[in-house]
């Protein structure tokens, strides 16, 4: 789908139903439970290394305070023995790798959802692997991802109001990416902005219930997030579906009129 006809389905796409989303997607997890939870496991597994860069370093700190917990004199000492470059430095690798840990989860969401619409229109379409999006198309990822905090920056500093507004088309901006890569940065955006402006309120809705129905597996001792954590996902695929939808489910639905 080039990015005129992406345009124009959202132009001429109807209002989604709220509760019939939630429903659909209700239905739709129970059937791809197992392999949301196997997409959750990848996802904390990598996210270990990268605690670890993060906090190895702060080792020395934390030993510090538990050893003088008590002391009503005692003075925090983190810099000491750390450089002004060693700090910088950190803070570079730190930096660099939470952007190579978000490209490696939207490839894994992305993943998701392909199986997600495989499950739900009955194909049989290639999904490739996990990693297969981040390989593909990790530049483009990276540029989206600055663009999105580039945006989400400019609008905290207009006193956080508008960064309430752009959070719906800034959640649309990798959904849309997922199921049409070949398009430009720049569309990619326009066609999340066009899209959730339109049915800013119904998405604002789904996307609110959706994950706080997601966080609910905190309840379970952080456990649970396993279980939940890509329900919201499903979501977000109905969202795409039944506003601008896919060349494969019109061929679906013209098949099966043609068999009646």
């Amino acid at each position: 789908m080039n990015s005129n006809q992406l345009f124009e389905r959202i132009e001429n796409s109807k209002k989604p139903e709220f509760g019939d989303i939630l429903s659909k997607s209700f239905e739709l997890y129970k059937k791809v439970f197992s392999k949301g939870i196997i997409h959750a496991l990848i996802m904390f597994a990598l996210a270990i290394p990268f605690i670890l860069a993060v906090y190895i370093p702060l080792l020395p700190f934390y030993i510090d305070m538990l050893q003088n917990a008590g002391d009503p004199y005692y003075q925090p000492t983190f810099l000491e023995g750390f450089s002004v470059v060693m700090i910088i430095v950190w803070v570079i690798v730190i930096f660099a790798l939470s952007f190579v840990m978000q490209v490696l989860n939207i490839s894994i969401y992305g993943h998701f959802l392909k199986v997600v619409k495989n499950e739900d229109l009955g194909l049989t379409e290639e999904t490739g692997g996990y990693f297969t999006i981040a390989k593909k198309y990790f530049g483009k990822i990276i540029l989206i991802s600055l663009a999105n905090m580039g945006i989400s920056i400019v609008a905290m500093l207009a006193c956080y109001f508008p960064l309430f507004y752009v959070m719906v088309p800034l959640q649309l901006v990798i959904l849309i990416f997922i199921f049409n890569p070949e398009m430009s940065v720049e569309n990619i955006i326009k066609a999340a902005f066009k899209l959730g402006n339109k049915y800013w309120f119904t998405f604002f809705g789904l996307i609110f219930i959706s994950g706080l129905l997601s966080a609910l597996g905190i309840i379970l001792c952080y456990i649970g997030v396993i279980a939940t954590l890509f329900f919201s996902y499903v979501v977000m695929y109905y969202m795409y579906k039944d506003t601008i939808g896919f060349e494969e489910e019109n061929k679906s639905e013209s098949w099966n009129v043609i068999v009646e």
